[in-house]
């Protein structure tokens, strides 16, 4: 089973659409989109494990410049 999750992201002021841009090419994210409100940047991303998540968000997305923050919610499958 493939697990999913959203990724919100703040960014340094006027960062949000470079960021969005960039993220959308790592491999494992399905969208990336530049947005209004307290996030910057929201992501829906997939990988085979919550590990794999895990080290998709941290070696890849927040490895990124211009990144602030981010906050990882993992979508539930009932």
């Amino acid at each position: 089973m493939v697990v999913q999750a959203y990724i919100l992201i703040q960014t340094d002021v006027g960062k949000a659409a470079e960021v969005a841009q960039a993220i959308a090419k790592i491999k494992g994210v399905t969208l990336a989109e530049d947005v209004t409100g307290p996030y910057d940047v929201i992501v829906r991303a997939e990988a085979r494990n919550v590990d794999e998540l895990g080290k998709l968000v941290v070696s890849k997305v927040q490895n990124l410049d211009g990144i602030t923050r981010t906050l990882t919610c993992p979508v539930v499958h009932i």
